[in-house]
This record gives structure tokens, sequence and C-alpha cells, in this order.
């Protein structure tokens, strides 16, 4: 009988952050796309454009006029989707049905003054910078009474819902921990409690040895592609150090960060020599006043290109109705991103 290899055949993988699994079936990458194809938008931007409302100087759609900001910029969301004057209260009725009121406070965070710039095109201390501010946003807003858990994320590209393309990211902070670090905060505990270590620090450890799946690695931080990885070319970055959350960050582990960040990026873009979509966010220990040796922080990204700069992953059918699915394997999605150019593809026209 012909012996399983998980590089040939479907496969289940586990993702013990989680606790869900992926179906991985490597065979179908050989079938033909005769799918969805999108625009390919590769339109060259200023670098200030009068009528985006994230420039420098410029009027916002809230009627609040940005100041000519020269590095960083915060401010809050003009249309959050989460508010602090909520009043406290709840709906029940029975055990069917319940609802509960929400608290929290959601912000904006211009990565640049330039409009015609993304991560992979900024410069590594540039970068730092937003490491510098989500830091100082992760500690005030922690602080709120009201605030258990701060979001950090970020969306790139119209086929990730960003309405702007001004590189900027979002910060929403909240009563309640949300379902997707909820799930890992029990995992992660689970783990911890048993082994008095970090799930994520044994992980790191097993996979620096293997160099299968290692993407940029530095002093400070690594980036990879998980195990589990759902997306085509899902990706994580994590530190070496297991810090809880982005307070615990020094000088020198953000600019390692912000370098990851950067290499990682500049990968993506490089891949089929677009803007590279993505959705990334980091996931780190709630601000509930508790102690949380168990968390290690990481970032998270989930592009969804599959075989080209037009052809994107759906999860449809199998994947809302069962489970994620995926084609390409982990492995082959790492070797592919390591074995691009380090420099922007931009820089060699």
């Amino acid at each position: 009988m012909e012996k399983f290899d998980f590089t040939e055949h479907s496969h289940r993988r586990y993702n013990p952050l989680t606790g869900e699994w992926i179906l991985v079936s490597p065979h179908r990458t050989k079938r033909p796309w005769q799918g969805k194809v999108e625009k390919d938008n590769q339109e060259k931007r200023p670098e200030y454009d009068p009528k985006c409302y994230l420039c420098p100087g410029n009027e916002r759609a809230g009627g609040v006029s940005n100041p000519n900001y020269e590095s960083t910029y915060v401010f809050k969301n003009d249309f959050s989707a989460l508010i602090p004057d909520v009043p406290g209260g709840e709906f029940s009725d029975g055990e069917l049905f319940y609802a509960k009121s929400e608290q929290g406070l959601c912000k904006v965070i211009c990565f640049s003054p330039r409009h015609d710039l993304t991560i992979p095109e900024m410069k590594t201390e540039n970068i730092k910078n937003v490491i510098d501010v989500w830091q100082n946003e992760y500690k005030e807003l922690g602080r709120l009474d009201f605030v258990n858990y701060v979001q950090i994320f970020e969306n790139k590209g119209d086929i990730m819902g960003c309405s702007n393309p001004h590189p900027h990211g979002q910060i929403w902070s909240q009563n309640a921990v949300p379902t997707e670090p909820a799930k890992e905060q029990e995992k992660q505990k689970a783990y911890f409690d048993k082994h008095g270590r970090t799930l994520l620090s044994d992980y790191l450890t097993r996979e620096l040895e293997l160099k299968e799946r290692i993407l940029v690695e530095n002093d400070h931080f690594v980036a990879l592609i998980p195990f589990w990885a759902t997306w085509p070319f899902e990706a994580m970055i994590l530190s070496k150090r297991a810090a809880s959350d982005i307070s615990q960050l020094t000088e020198d582990e953000k600019m390692a960060f912000a370098d990851c960040y950067k290499k990682l990026t500049v990968m993506y873009d490089n891949l089929f020599e677009t803007s590279f979509p993505y959705s990334a966010g980091l996931h780190q220990a709630p601000t509930d006043g508790q102690e949380h040796p168990e968390w290690h922080l990481h970032m998270h990204f989930y592009p969804p290109l599959l075989r080209s700069a037009t052809v994107k992953k759906f999860m449809v059918g199998y994947e809302m109705m069962a489970n994620p699915q995926r084609d390409i394997t982990a492995e082959q999605s790492a070797d592919r991103l390591r074995n691009l150019p380090d420099t922007h593809y931009k820089l060699n026209d």
C-alpha cells in the first residue's frame, strides 16, 4: 500500500491555538482555474491626494480636518463601530435569545503622511514609529475601565474591504474579549497550566529546528508560515521572547518587529509583483487587569491571493459549511516566499 505523504495526499492539520482543523488537498493544485479573476489595480498614486480624507491637512468625511502630520497620526474613528457611552444592559428571552450591550472605542492610525506608500515600501525606522503608536495606544486604551481587549489590525487592498488606499490601520478596544482571541486565550492557558511554558514558545523552538516554514528571522522576531495555515500564503510574526503583549517590548525588539514586518510584506508584494492584499492583526493579552503569562505576542497575516495577482482564494461552500480547506501546503508556500528577491520589485524598474 502506498505510504502517506502529506506533501501529496489530502490530510487534516490541527491548529493548537484555536482547537480547529483545516483540510489540506495538495493534489488539487493541478486543477485548471476557470473561476473569477480579479482586476489587478496597479494605478500609480500621488504622494498627496487632495481628495483623500486621510492625507495631511485634508478634511475627513466627518467634517474634521487632519493636522499637517509628518509621521504617524492617530484619531478617533469618525464612524466607530464601538462607542464608549453605551448604557449597560442586556436582553434575555429564555435560553435561545440573549444580547448584551457592548462599550468600546475605535481609532484610526495613518502609518505615513505619504498617500503612495504601503508598509513594504516604508523605511524600517518609519514602520517602527507605527509600532511605537501601537504600543502607546495599547497602554492608554487598556487603562480605560470599560476596555478589556485592544484589537490592532490592518486591512490592505480593496479586495479586503479597504475603503481608502492611504496607508493606515485601525485599533478597536472593547469590553468583551472577541471570539478569535478568546479561543486562543483558552488554548494558551491550558497549555501554560500544563507545561509552565507558552504554547508559542515551544512551537517556535520546533519550527526553528525544522526550518521548513521559516521566512524571516532576526535577534528578536520570526516570520513563518504556520503549520496549520488556512489562507494560501498566510503568515505569522511572533516574538522570540514570550512577551504577553506589545507594552513589554524594548526599543530593540520594536525595531526587530518592524524589520520582520517589512521583509514579510516585501515578499508578499514580490510574489505576484503587485501590492499584495491582506488582513493582519495582533493577538496579545487582554487588558483586564489580570496577569496573563500564558499569552505570547504574535501577529497574523491573512492574504487572499492564490495563483496570481488576479486569482484569489474563496472561503465558500465546504469552507463555510464544514471547515477551512487549502490546496498548496504550508511548506510549498514558505518555499516560494523564501526564494523571492529581498528588494521590493518596484525598485528594480
